[in-house]
This record gives structure tokens, sequence and C-alpha cells, in this order.
């Protein structure tokens, strides 16, 4: 019968690294010079670690141990809180080496891809101690998600009417236009206008599910009535660029997306519905407007009109 746990016994941190030492190099002589520990202390510690939990993790042999199932189950929850603490030192260590402000963006793929990396380069060189994490997300999300604070920024693509949400400041940020990639000589390249819906029938290089523009994409689609034909998908509008020029399939990709080399081995073909011009703002709650001088001034850098109004006020 497994023994019921003893209420009185306590294990640490320290008796989980030493657990997954031994586990991981199947000898408490090796798992314990990883924790630079004695043997005989790693052993003391696993004795202990057995008792607190009430069954035994490993068998001891005479070359060595291994783990029983309990000590399987054991190995997978420890690496896990382990896994989970380090990432909080991680994310901890910045404010102890004079992090004065943390930011947290969301941005759809467009964003993320195109145009935010050379702008947070900028940001960076007038706030070096200032950490931002950025997640990628629908637009939709992007909103719900500055207007609830689970993100001090976002930066979202909306349609035309669209309504703004009434707790949220918006600033122009991108105009960018999303292009239907075409393989070269393709009989699409020779229509005088193209819209989506000219397109759905083809086989497309789409990014992979999950990804904004793939959903954005798909709802559209969807309320043609139609189910694209998807024959590749790819982590990146590059990859898109790639497959279309070797004439795998079509591909749709903002345009600010492609480069020189990318335009030069495909056809590059403006959509004609109005969804294709996609602008682009920067949204954020508006008590936050002028409360945190890091927020304002990542604000002034992706917008410099939302910069100027601040300064005349």
């Amino acid at each position: 019968m497994p023994k019921a746990p003893n209420p009185t016994a306590r294990y640490d941190l320290i008796d989980l690294r030493v657990f997954i030492a031994v586990a991981e190099e199947g000898n408490v002589s090796r798992g314990a010079a990883r924790c630079h520990l004695a043997p005989s202390t790693a052993s003391l510690r696993l004795k202990g670690l057995e008792a607190a939990i009430g069954v035994r993790l490993l068998q001891r042999q005479a070359r060595g141990v291994s783990l029983l199932p309990a000590g399987r189950v054991l190995l997978d929850h420890a690496r896990r809180c382990v896994a989970q603490l380090e990432q909080m030192y991680a994310d901890l260590l910045p404010f102890a080496q004079g992090l004065t402000s943390h930011l947290t963006l969301f941005a759809n793929n467009n964003a993320i891809s195109t145009h935010l990396p050379d702008d947070l380069s900028r940001y960076f060189a007038t706030h070096p101690s200032v950490r931002i994490t950025m997640k990628e997300r629908l637009s939709a999300d992007i909103v719900a998600a500055v207007a609830s604070g689970e993100a001090d920024i976002g930066v979202v693509a909306m349609e035309e009417m669209e309504a703004p949400h009434p707790a949220l400041d918006y600033w122009p940020y991108r105009i960018d236009q999303l292009v239907l990639l075409a393989p070269p000589g393709s009989a699409l390249a020779k229509l005088p206008t193209v819209g989506f819906a000219d397109c759905l029938q083809q086989p497309f290089i789409s990014l992979q599910q999950g990804a904004a523009l793939h959903t954005f994409l798909m709802n559209k689609a969807a309320a043609m009535g139609v189910r694209p034909n998807v024959r590749v998908q790819v982590s990146d509008y590059r990859a898109i660029a790639r497959l279309v020029s070797s004439g795998a399939g079509f591909g749709i990709v903002p345009l600010s997306a492609l480069d020189a080399t990318d335009k030069e081995k495909v056809d590059v073909l403006h959509l004609t519905d109005p969804w294709a011009k996609r602008k682009l703002y920067v949204c954020l709650r508006r008590q936050n407007s002028d409360a945190n001088p890091f927020l304002v001034g990542l604000v002034a850098t992706l917008s410099p009109d939302a910069g100027r109004q601040g300064a005349e006020a």
C-alpha cells in the first residue's frame, strides 16, 4: 500500500532540482555533482522528498537509479515548476538592473512583421531601460485587451465604418495595402482588376492557422460562402512569396512585407476590395493617455500626430 504524505515533512526547490538532476543522469553521484552537492546529501534530500510525497520515486540499482511511475509524473511537474521559476527570475532581472518601466504591446502580424521593428528600435534608442512585451493578436482581440487593461497599448487595423471603442483613443499609425501574389505569367495577372472573389478557386499559400491575417481572410471567404483551397501554410510573408514564385500557388500579403527581390519574382496585384486597404491605428485607454511618460513616449514614436498634440496640450 502506498504511504500517505507526511504532513510534517517538507521539500523545497533544491530537492526538486536534485531530483531532476538525478533522474536525468540516472545516477545519484552524477546528479549530486550537477547540483554541487555531496552524494550523501543528495541521497538524504531524495529520501526526504519521497517521505514528504508519500511514495517511492526512484528504483535504486547497482549501477544507478531509474524512475518509478510516480517519479515520471513528478519529473514532468518538477521540470515545469523549475522552468516557470526561471522565467520569473528572468522577468524580474531587468527591474534589479534598473528597469524603469514595463509596457505590454499587442499588435496584428502585419505591424509586427513590417513596421514595428524599426519603430521600436528608435524608441529603445531614447528609452533603453524600458522593457516591452509584444504579442500578436487579432485586431478585435487587441481592442478588448487594451480596453480591459490586459495590454497597455495596441496596434490595430480598422475597416471603413467600423465604430471605435468608446473607452479608447486612436492615433493613425500606417496605411498598408493587401496584395495578391501570383506566379509569373498567371491568368489572373492579365485581368484589368482583381478582387478577392476572383482568386478564391486558386490554390493558396497562407500563414499558419491562428495568425491574424489568416483568420481575417478565412472570415472574409466564409462571408462569401467559400472555403479557400489552402495548399500550404507557412510561418511568414517571405515564405509565401518564395512559394508563389515557385508556382506552388497564390498568396495575399501586405505590400509593405515585400522587398524588391520579392517583387521581381512574382506578379503583385492590388485587390479591389475596400478592406484590402489596411489602416493601422495605435490605440490606448483614455485614462492612460498622459499617466505614464514611457507610454506617452511610445505613442509619440509610433504616431507623431499624437506626440504633436501632446506637446501642444
